[in-house]
């Protein structure tokens, strides 16, 4: 079944979907439609066995969802910005605990001063706090990776994080194929918990103290868990791939990269103009291609590695930064190729902080820009702040 919806609705469908049982949230531009919607399918009767609790700020929310995960149920949330802050000690309750929370974040950017344009920051600040994050290029991708997101980390016992763009996905309107219920619960069964707080034939403690001699251990099994979902991953989106005909069995996607000199790489909706770029500049002679980092975490080092060692250039596009250091993206991806033998010439282009418009044409600058580097052998500076006002 087709719908036009925006990719908020879409967010909330797969949440239906996927069957749900527990939805704690609370409101913020631009996330608050997903949850409404979610609400008026309770209202409507539309959906069964879900409870819907109302609370009185974000780290509520993820407070909630961890009590009801922890007691075997399948939870979502949604949030934004400034809420994805508040839930931050929550984040390492969640994953600490391996609970597998779903949670879409519409990113926006965070204040001061106040925005509630389109910034990958405020997801990106969470990148250490052992979520896994999927960014989603359009609506049909935000659909598509909340029900693979369940499969995911109901397998490895890890929260996930989907992500959306403020406006440009969130409240822009798209056909989506959303696939039979049954089909869907074909493909997603019932959460088969390792263990619940409610099983009182099998008592367990969740989050108590670890002394030194403990501690250390739960950290490498996060860690492990991480590592080990990039198989899941693609195992997952394999199978996502042959039952419904959209495949992403790969963490990077990548788009006529073949004979690329020039490849350029980010995350989100953003890369929706970069391969129009691309075929626009292809048609110019430019040997162009994209590279979309579908899942931030885990990292796909090696996926990175297989791309960056035939390519020249690689441009890395970020619209978020880590004040004294770089974008975020360009980061993680010079220091994946640091003990390698891959060495492209990279740039890092900061592009779209707060939702400013990033256009097919600014991508043809860039290009021209790689194409002269490449030329002359080295990189004059490594990061651009394309956008800023001169």
């Amino acid at each position: 079944m087709k719908k036009v919806v925006s990719g908020n609705y879409a967010a909330a469908y797969a949440a239906k979907h996927a069957r749900v049982e527990v939805v704690a949230a609370y409101p913020i531009t631009p996330q608050t439609s997903i949850i409404e919607k979610i609400a008026e399918f309770l209202a409507n009767g539309e959906v069964e066995n879900l409870q819907y609790v109302p609370v009185e700020s974000e780290h509520s929310a993820m407070a909630a969802c961890i009590g009801a995960s922890a007691t075997g149920a399948r939870t979502f949330t949604a949030t934004s910005a400034q809420g994805l802050a508040l839930m931050h000690e929550m984040l390492h309750w969640a994953a600490g605990a391996r609970l597998p929370v779903v949670m879409v974040n519409v990113n926006r950017a965070m204040a001061p001063p106040w925005s509630v344009w389109d910034d990958q920051t405020d997801s990106l600040a969470q990148r250490d706090t052992g979520w896994m994050q999927f960014y989603a290029e359009n609506n049909q991708e935000v659909y598509d990776g909340v029900l693979m997101a369940f499969k995911i980390a109901e397998k490895v016992n890890l929260p996930a994080m989907i992500i959306e763009s403020a406006f440009i996905l969130s409240h822009t309107y798209d056909i989506v194929d959303m696939p039979e219920q049954e089909k869907i619960d074909e493909f997603l069964p019932p959460r088969k918990p390792l263990y619940t707080l409610t099983d009182f034939d099998n008592p367990i403690s969740v989050g108590s103290l670890a002394t030194p001699n403990d501690y250390y251990e739960f950290r490498y099994k996060i860690a492990r868990a991480m590592e080990e979902a990039k198989e899941v991953i693609k195992e997952v989106g394999k199978e996502f791939g042959e039952r419904f005909g959209r495949d992403y069995s790969q963490m990077i996607e990548l788009y006529r990269t073949e004979d690329a000199e020039i490849v350029f790489m980010g995350l989100g909706s953003l890369m929706g103009t970069v391969k129009e770029a691309v075929d626009v500049l292809r048609n110019e002679g430019y040997k162009v291609g994209a590279a979309k980092v579908r899942w931030f975490r885990p990292f796909p080092k090696e996926e990175l590695y297989e791309l960056a060692k035939n390519a020249k250039g690689i441009a890395v596009l970020d619209r978020n930064f880590s004040f004294g250091q770089e974008g975020i993206l360009f980061n993680e991806a010079k220091g994946s190729l640091y003990n390698t033998d891959a060495k492209p010439l990279m740039k890092n282009y900061i592009v779209g902080l707060g939702g400013r418009d990033f256009t097919v044409q600014d991508v043809k600058k860039i290009a021209d820009d790689m194409r002269a580097l490449i030329k002359k052998g080295e990189i004059d500076k490594e990061i651009d702040w394309f956008h800023l006002k001169r």
